[in-house]
């Protein structure tokens, strides 16, 4: 793979992380993420596993060294484990980690090819332990396989972080049940504050929970002290002294983060987005298709000029989002 220069965009801070939505497409509906009737993109819209793949590829040659495949639900797609043989073979050679962002709900079926193919790490989005709750946020999920789906990755060898969006009124009362459940399986837990992205049916300020609250309510039942651990993402790490397992928070509306982004997201029809709470994009799709490989890097080049200091995320009254994109799309 040829070298070039790495990506740095104009505030100084190098670009070494790329999160992929493989797919718009989701088996679950969560209340805080989409509609219950959803319009997703047409299949001709899309980029194509092969076309992913040869973007990925140069990234890495710009100096990505993670790549997290997301969605919508990425194992939706057909072939999917395809992209991560592919990607996968990078792992060790420019890449140092490919991780993979899931429901759950496929991965019985996939987790042992996932490990074969060079994926070591994922993040499991699980909102509730409880069947009833779990099944109202999802609309029509079912949390026994969900589970089933995570000691199953657990014996494959992946290691396993929870990524728990808060939420007032439906799953606060879950929080510290949660964490204790990660302490004693061995896996990490992250809390999301609700990102006011796409239009969805209910009003986000109603459920809209601050961890500086949560925070503030864990720390009376754990011993939580600072780690400096980092996954390349935007989460701030606590060690849990009462059973070692690590807490991230992250809180894109009560502690800002953006200061030390390393990210840009490409979508599932090829628009590369610089901040996930802006619109400035530039589709890849429409370069690669136009001038092949070679239009790439001069692209790559435009996105980075274009990346802003920070997002404008804010919880508006009545739930109007602050971007009109679904996470689905933009890749979690």
């Amino acid at each position: 793979m040829s070298c070039a220069p790495s990506l740095v965009d104009s505030f100084g801070r190098t670009i070494s992380y790329l999160r992929i939505s493989v797919t718009d497409r989701c088996d679950l509906r969560c209340r805080y993420c989409m509609a219950e009737e959803m319009t997703f993109l047409p299949k001709a819209a899309l980029l194509s596993l092969e076309e992913i793949a040869i973007i990925a590829e140069r990234f890495i040659a710009r100096g990505i060294t993670k790549i997290r495949l997301s969605g919508g639900e990425p194992l939706v797609r057909r072939d999917v484990a395809e992209l991560v043989r592919r990607l996968g073979r990078h792992v060790g050679a420019g890449l140092d980690e490919l991780t993979m962002t899931t429901n759950g709900t496929r991965l019985a079926e996939h987790a042992e090819a996932l490990v074969a193919a060079g994926i070591r790490r994922i993040n499991v989005s699980l909102d509730s332990l409880d069947a009833d709750v779990f099944r109202h946020i999802t609309r029509h999920g079912d949390v026994a396989q969900v589970i089933d789906g995570i000691f199953a990755a657990k014996r494959a060898g992946l290691a396993i972080k929870i990524n728990m969006v808060a939420l007032k009124g439906l799953n606060e009362g879950e929080i510290a049940p949660m964490l204790e459940w990660c302490g004693s399986n061995g896996f990490d837990l992250s809390l999301i504050e609700t990102m006011p992205m796409g239009a969805i049916d209910e009003d986000r300020a109603d459920r809209f929970l601050p961890l500086t609250k949560v925070f503030d309510d864990l720390s009376k039942a754990f011993d939580l002290s600072r780690d400096d651990h980092r996954s390349g993402g935007p989460a701030r790490y606590w060690r849990v002294g009462n059973h070692g397992t690590r807490l991230g928070l992250i809180s894109p509306l009560t502690a800002n983060f953006c200061d030390g982004c390393n990210r840009v997201r490409l979508t599932t029809e090829g628009k590369l987005y610089m901040c996930l709470g802006q619109d400035d994009q530039v589709d890849l799709k429409s370069v690669l298709r136009a001038e092949g490989v070679a239009g790439l890097d001069a692209a790559l080049d435009t996105a980075m000029r274009l990346k802003p200091a920070r997002h404008d995320f804010q919880i508006a009254p009545g739930g109007a989002p602050a971007v009109a994109r679904h996470m689905s799309v933009t890749g979690g």
